[in-house]
């Protein structure tokens, strides 16, 4: 008795409370409308990051698992958004991009107005030293990456287009298009694809 008691109890609240919010006429709640909210008193170009392109609509839409023809037309409209370098070299300092792997620089309220190259954050999501003890597991290990692609041209293209616009290999991939999006610049990229995949990067020793 006591127990259903409760739940009578429980069930006149809800329904007040019901009543209540019907009374006040309070907007729905949704994801988008508590992010527009708290961002009401940003800038411009942040308040920009809450308009999503045609391919965050389709991924959204499709929860990340996007229909083939779908997930076709994103990769054939993301291949278009990638620009190589002018001078083919697609590898640049791997100990530049070292720093850039574990720098999460760029893109915070803190960090305007900048007074530092935007970094890549790799380790938020990707294990890479071997001998780094903190990483995320978002993404896939990369310890040996290049070591076990033989350090293969192709695979160095390959990383290359993943960091500058992994919507273009993978359709509603969650990492970030560095590139696309002018978060990195060529250069930042070449230096993150040569600590990946160079022989002497510690990421292959």
């Amino acid at each position: 008795m006591a127990i259903r008691a409760a739940l009578l109890v429980a069930s006149a609240f809800a329904v007040a409370a019901g009543a209540i919010l019907a009374a006040r006429r309070l907007p729905a709640w949704t994801p988008t409308a508590a992010l527009r909210a708290s961002f009401a008193t940003a800038a411009p170009d942040w308040l920009a990051r809450l308009e999503q392109d045609e391919t965050q609509q389709a991924c959204s839409r499709y929860r990340n698992a996007p229909p083939k023809v779908v997930a076709d037309a994103i990769l054939a409209r993301e291949k278009t958004r990638i620009t190589y370098p002018a001078d083919g070299k697609l590898m640049g300092d791997w100990k530049k991009g070292e720093a850039l792997a574990q720098s999460g620089y760029g893109g915070r309220y803190t960090d305007v107005p900048a007074s530092a190259p935007n970094g890549g954050n790799c380790y938020a999501c990707h294990q890479l030293d071997p001998r780094e003890l903190s990483y995320g597991t978002l993404g896939p290990a990369l310890a040996g990456y290049g070591k076990i692609r033989a350090f293969a041209p192709a695979a160095v293209q390959d990383v290359y287009k993943r960091i500058y616009n992994p919507q273009a290999a993978i359709a509603c991939a969650n990492m970030p298009r560095f590139g696309a999006n002018a978060f990195l610049t060529i250069d930042q990229i070449r230096d993150l694809v040569a600590y990946v995949m160079s022989p002497e990067s510690p990421v292959n020793r």
